[in-house]
């Protein structure tokens, strides 16, 4: 389903987000599933081989953006040095929210 706004135009972004720091080994993905989901959001988080976590969701732009919030904090025993972002349209069509290996 697209929803579209009053202007005619898609609603769901997508955000992209790199997680650097101590954000492997600690449950981060799990961290991010569950609130992903709390907010009604798609998309999903998978490590990447150097250390960061990758997050790709798709939603509106106001529960994006609580979910980036939390990706800056991370669960208590994350240590987030910085999270790198890209707002786009939807690239992919993805359903629930997973991790993804």
């Amino acid at each position: 389903m697209v929803c579209m706004n009053q202007s005619g135009r898609n609603d769901r972004e997508e955000l992209h987000a790199v997680v650097h720091g101590r954000v492997q080994g600690i449950g981060f993905r799990y961290f991010v599933v569950e609130h992903a989901l709390a907010l009604g959001l798609r998309g999903f988080a998978r490590n990447l081989s150097n250390g960061d976590v990758e997050v790709l969701a798709q939603g509106p732009r106001s529960a994006l953006e609580r979910l980036l919030l939390l990706l800056r904090q991370g669960p208590s025993s994350a240590y987030v040095t910085e999270v790198t972002t890209t707002w786009r349209q939807p690239t992919e069509h993805v359903s629930g929210f997973h991790v993804r290996w």
